[in-house]
């Protein structure tokens, strides 16, 4: 499909747009759920993407075994069908091209082994984030390393990727001369209605907001274009409120959270609060950055990991305001908590421990949010998503 090029001004920044099978897995049954756990596979440990089953009786993992084998693939995402499931593939080389790329796989729901349908590529390096949008049409990605976004369709009939059809850079920087002398598009998410898409870019220090035409796999631009975070944050993973009045983004570089206000019409952000992801006591260190941001189903919690002090915050959300309060940070047992999971129930939360191979499960209290270890741990080697299949 022919590129398409046009030249859009947000702020004072310039942003140019242009149009592998494995080991058996245990089965999927009534009363738990298949959790796909995608990872690093550069250190040589591991080998692609896992699946376990959990039990949600009583908050037990199976042992973790080999899905699919593919390159880095570091962040997943389950078609609203889920019938298949995309990867990125966490490189800097497709083919002889100096990108990276993404992977789709059908999901064997019997056996939970990932079938490959192939690769497109992601248009840029380092490809760290990706979403299926709400009418299962495209499937959005953040190319970190590349500092753009890409939209690839999806064909109707088979789960297959079709190449880009449309394909934003970002131009500009940020304050912190090593880590945002240029952008890197971290994460791209959608709101409940579908209608617009967020970008939260850690080397710009904005979210950068478009409108999607599904049908078509074009991101527009907004009016207002962007939102900002404190210089020298960098935003990293940014959520929509299930209610779609708020947006939560976690700032990697300084550990908080920042929420806004959300114009529901014109997708328009308005900072309300930056709070904190660390306990009241514990002073910022140059270890520690925040990682994942999920909201609970229930829209009363939110939850944070942060990488270095090795603990995932949990936040309540006031609903008539959408303002943030710390209650609590838990342990992950483990050693950097890149990513973790909620089930769709909002029973469980499982947390990757990166470096030290390994997911654990906490069971979520529904009346008060807070997280408690149900005993099951599963080796996994440099886990950093997590996503669930019924």
């Amino acid at each position: 499909m022919s590129r398409l090029f046009s030249v859009f001004l947000i702020g004072a920044v310039a942003v140019a747009m242009t149009t592998r099978g494995g080991a058996q897995a245990p089965a999927s049954a009534g009363g738990s759920l298949l959790v796909y756990i995608g990872t690093y596979t550069s250190a040589g440990k591991s080998k692609g993407i896992y699946v376990s089953k959990l039990d949600t009786a009583t908050g037990t993992l199976s042992p973790a075994e080999l899905a699919a084998e593919t390159a880095s693939p570091s962040f997943l995402a389950v078609h609203p069908t889920e019938k298949f499931l995309y990867a990125v593939n966490e490189t800097n080389t497709f083919g002889s091209q100096p990108t990276g790329s993404v992977s789709a796989f059908a999901i064997d729901r019997t056996t939970g082994l990932l079938q490959p349908l192939g690769q497109q590529s992601s248009e840029g390096p380092g490809p760290a984030h990706l979403s299926v949008d709400k009418a299962g049409k495209n499937v959005l990605v953040a190319n970190y390393g590349g500092g753009s976004v890409v939209v690839l369709p999806i064909n109707a009939k088979d789960g297959r990727l079709k190449s880009a059809s449309h394909f934003v850079q970002h131009k500009g920087h940020s304050v912190d001369p090593q880590r945002q002398k240029e952008p890197h598009a971290h994460s791209i998410t959608s709101d409940p209605s579908g209608r617009f898409v967020y970008v939260a870019d850690l080397g710009l220090d904005w979210i950068v907001i478009y409108q999607l035409d599904e049908r078509k796999g074009l991101l527009n631009l907004n009016e207002p274009p962007n939102a900002h975070v404190e210089p020298g944050a960098g935003p990293r993973h940014f959520s929509v409120h299930p209610s779609g009045r708020y947006g939560y983004v976690i700032n990697e570089m300084n550990c908080t959270v920042t929420a806004f206000t959300r114009d529901t019409n014109s997708g328009a952000l308005k900072e309300l609060q930056t709070i904190s992801a660390l306990p009241p006591k514990v002073q910022m260190q140059p270890a520690f950055s925040g990682a994942e941001l999920e909201l609970h189903s229930s829209g009363r919690y939110l939850y944070t990991s942060i990488r270095g002090h090795n603990s995932i915050a949990l936040f309540t959300i006031d609903q008539n305001t959408g303002r943030l309060t710390y209650v609590d940070s838990t342990p992950t047992q483990g050693d950097t908590p890149r990513g973790f999971g909620i089930d769709p129930e909002g029973k469980y939360l499982l947390a990757g421990n990166q470096n030290s191979d390994s997911v654990v499960v906490f069971r979520i209290d529904s009346q008060t949010g807070k997280l408690t270890a149900t005993g099951s741990k599963i080796d996994v080697a440099s886990p950093v998503s997590i996503q669930f299949v019924k």
